[in-house]
């Protein structure tokens, strides 16, 4: 007797995703629990690891809401911020639509996050920077591409990387995205360290194992060594072209050793890939807060070639676009004055004009009383404690807001409170960005006497175009 044959079965894929409410509720609880426990400082991959119980990898596909996950992490996230997971949190792609709904209407259904961090890539209330994105999709096209991304925290610069992420994807390369927040304290103090970690982080965003122990040479040292892992096998195996992307670099600027060789080594493989095919495979997108502010030898530094990508504040017309996406009626009037509040930064315009939109205040209290509203007062307090916690950055802030002059020597302090978004470098000197951050630090820091800082031959800073090895900015 024949047995019947059996056709398998074909296995359904399972997992669920994110909705954009679920993705809102996690979002509002994780930047809640940083300013009530973590002093108003982002929790990274890493942290949000040992807090969930949840790999990093797991972490970003939970974030990212295009890729399924058992329905079980998603438990494990919202217990970790107090959150019992709700069925409208999460659907099934199979299903098509959130598991607990009907489609409900689009005005039902928005739902952001609140400000702070990358926005995920369907974000409508994401505002595009035309040149910043033309210009970065053009480039990572270019062999041996050097782009360089410049703003001050909270300015959009990660959402833009996830962007050229997906372009990279999409025209068949393979982004590989590397945060140096997530190095140990002890391993960014130590270039061999560095560098192996450096490796190894590549290696795993890029599928393949680590192959240390064949390319790392004592004899040679940890920088050739470095260069052999990547020339010899992580770009010897790709199969299309590698876009390198490097957010949080200027952590490295902490210890100005280690930073020198790092950063003359990336400059090393920008020219390189002038004359060797193998390093044409490899595109560098850096974000940087600020202005270099240690001494870098000009011939081996990567921040002064390659194309420069800056992050500027809004215009009164983005403004607009942003009130307009969540559904604020506004004139042009409301938004050029809020603009001119905030000086166009994007976080503080975002974070008035959500605050707005959830009816906890009124365009007309922020305008009128800025500080009294409250809605900026988790920001104002983590950056006066980042401030007040190195003598240096209250003192020099102290003397700007005195309209005193500055000597050469707080150069360094000037491109850490630049990066900080706490100052703008004008043509004439460095000065508080916006009116906000002016009324607030006046209330909030002692009065800083002439003198203080002072050196032998104080100068201004548009007096003197170089300090050191550091250039003053020409515009």
């Amino acid at each position: 007797m024949n047995k019947q044959t059996r056709t398998p079965k074909r296995r359904r894929k399972r997992g669920v995703i994110l909705t954009e409410a679920g993705l809102a509720r996690f979002q509002a609880a994780k930047v809640n629990a940083e300013f009530d426990e973590n002093r108003g400082q982002r929790y990274t991959l890493e942290s949000l690891s040992e807090r969930t119980g949840i790999s990093v990898d797991t972490l970003a596909k939970v974030l990212g809401c295009d890729m399924r996950v058992d329905k079980q992490t998603l438990k494990c996230c919202f217990r970790a911020f107090g959150l019992d997971l709700g069925t409208a949190d999460y659907y099934s792609p199979d299903s098509g639509m959130p598991v607990a709904s009907l489609a409900p209407s689009a005005a039902a259904s928005f739902s952001p996050s609140p400000p702070g961090g990358q926005l995920p890539l369907n974000s409508t209330v994401y505002i595009e920077r035309l040149n910043a994105e033309t210009e970065s999709f053009k480039a990572i096209d270019r062999p041996g591409a050097l782009i360089r991304i410049k703003g001050a925290r909270r300015t959009g610069k990660t959402s833009l990387m996830a962007r050229i992420a997906q372009q990279a994807l999409q025209r068949g390369y393979q982004p590989v995205l590397i945060s140096f927040q997530l190095a140990d304290k002890q391993v960014v103090q130590d270039l061999d360290q560095l560098l192996q970690w450096f490796c190894a982080s590549v290696s795993l965003e890029m599928g393949t194992s680590t192959n240390l122990e064949t390319y790392w040479d004592s004899l040679f040292g940890s920088k050739v060594s470095c260069k052999l892992y990547f020339e010899q096998y992580l770009l010897a195996m790709a199969e299309r072209p590698v876009v390198l992307m490097l957010d949080d670099v200027e952590r490295l600027f902490r210890y100005p050793e280690v930073a020198d060789e790092f950063f003359g080594l990336l400059r090393t493989w920008y020219e390189e890939a002038k004359t060797a095919d193998i390093w044409q495979q490899l595109r560098m997108v850096i974000a940087q807060t600020s202005e270099v502010y240690i001494p870098l030898n000009l011939n081996k530094s990567p921040f002064n070639v390659g194309l420069a990508i800056p992050l500027p504040p809004f215009t009164p017309e983005q403004v607009q676009t942003l009130a307009t996406a969540y559904g604020l009626d506004w004139p042009p009037q409301s938004a050029q004055q809020l603009c001119q509040l905030v000086d166009g930064q994007p976080y503080l315009a975002h974070l008035a004009i959500y605050h707005i939109w959830r009816k906890e205040t009124t365009l007309a209290k922020v305008l009128a009383e800025p500080l009294g509203c409250q809605i900026f007062s988790p920001y104002l307090q983590h950056q006066l404690r980042g401030v007040q916690q190195q003598p240096r950055l209250a003192k020099v802030l102290g003397q700007l807001l005195a309209h005193q002059s500055l000597p050469p020597s707080t150069l360094p302090d000037v491109y850490q409170l630049q990066g900080m978004g706490l100052i703008a470098l004008k043509d004439d000197g460095p000065q508080m960005t916006c009116t906000l951050f002016k009324d607030y630090f006046l209330s909030h820091l002692p009065p800083q006497s002439e003198g203080l800082l002072a050196s032998s031959s104080p100068v201004t800073f548009h007096q003197s175009r170089m300090v050191g090895h550091m250039a003053w900015p020409s515009s």
